[in-house]
């Protein structure tokens, strides 16, 4: 176990000390797979830093990408200019997946648990797990402040990630039998910093067996490197997007100070932005949590607008059995959290 105090002292490091680290881990697990490895590279700067490390030591090892048909047009550009990458597509289109199981919003952990509770096929005991928690803690649980959810007129899932990503890439480790390297960071979220806390930089134990080498570095490392070692990167963090995942996924999104990925998608990518919000949907999903979709408007009513004591009225939300009172947890649990809004290129001279 990492404590977190050492997690923070490693993340405070200088950038020196840090690539030099990394390089030992890329080196450990590229000689404990006997070679036998590749780099999951998504085209986002994070994965490109990642690249370019393992590159310089091993300049064969292959990359491969996943092309999910959700990634802005500008990084499937940029993954064209790089060499011996493998490319790879899910058996299902993002539409069928939020049609057969909802839409990936909060976060994978509310969504699973919210997606469970609502589903006819789960056990009982499974959906008491989801709402309360069990004997073994409270991970996995749905949080009080996200019960109205519940309540929600489209269902909500973490299925997405399964099946688009990781599905390709287990198929690929079965095949090749390689172990990855993967450029995420414990900054990233609270889950990647619980799993970083948990094991460190090498994730053996997963169906698809992992190394993070740059698990303790920060967003200011990785563009301080960027500009260090000219690195080429994607242009589109050159148009202010920051979120350059699958652009039509919702997890975080209520964090994300404005405007949003979506509102930024509106100016940036307007046709893509008319697809995900009459097509697909995603303007009633927004609208019905409170999350503006278009640039300049404001947050409206619902589980996501932080700080409004009736946004579900003087009795709480209208379905689900939840009661008076619970938006009292709800407001109690959300009133701490402030917008987040990483930084850009041009915030570190790029």
């Amino acid at each position: 176990m990492i404590t977190a105090q050492t997690l923070a002292q490693r993340q405070a490091y200088p950038l020196d000390l840090k690539i030099g680290l990394s390089e030992n881990r890329i080196r450990h697990w590229y000689d404990t797979h006997a070679g036998n490895v590749y780099v999951a590279f998504s085209g986002g700067k994070d994965s490109t830093v990642l690249l370019d490390m393992v590159r310089r030591l091993y300049p064969e090892v292959p990359a491969v990408y996943v092309d999910t048909g959700l990634e802005y047009p500008e990084i499937k550009a940029f993954v064209r200019t790089i060499d011996n990458v493998t490319w790879l597509r899910p058996k299902m289109t993002f539409r069928k997946v939020i049609e057969k199981h909802g839409y990936p919003m909060i976060s994978k952990v509310v969504a699973r648990a919210v997606a469970r509770i609502r589903s006819p096929g789960s056990s009982q005991r499974s959906k008491h797990k989801a709402m309360y928690g069990d004997e073994r803690g409270s991970y996995g649980k749905l949080p009080v402040k996200w019960r109205p959810l519940l309540a929600a007129p489209c269902a909500m899932s973490d299925r997405c990630c399964e099946i688009m990503k990781i599905r390709p890439i287990l198929t690929y480790h079965k095949t090749e039998q390689r172990a990855g390297y993967v450029g995420t960071m414990a900054s990233d979220s609270n889950s990647r910093e619980k799993q970083y806390l948990t094991h460190g930089c090498y994730l053996d134990h997963l169906r698809v067996p992992r190394c993070t080498p740059i698990a303790f570095w920060t967003d200011s490392d990785i563009w301080a490197y960027l500009k260090e070692r000219a690195v080429p990167y994607c242009s589109i963090y050159d148009t202010g997007v920051r979120h350059t995942g699958c652009m039509f996924c919702g997890f975080g999104l209520h964090l994300e100070a404005e405007p949003n990925r979506f509102q930024l998608m509106a100016e940036t990518h307007p046709d893509l932005h008319r697809y995900c919000m009459d097509k697909l949907g995603l303007r009633d999903v927004l609208a019905w949590l409170g999350i503006p979709s278009e640039p300049g408007e404001a947050a409206t009513c619902g589980p996501c607008r932080r700080g409004d004591p009736h946004a579900f009225g003087e009795d709480g939300p209208a379905s689900g059995g939840l009661g008076p009172g619970l938006f009292d947890d709800h407001l109690a649990g959300d009133a701490a959290v402030e917008p987040v809004r990483a930084a850009g290129p041009a915030d570190h001279g790029i």
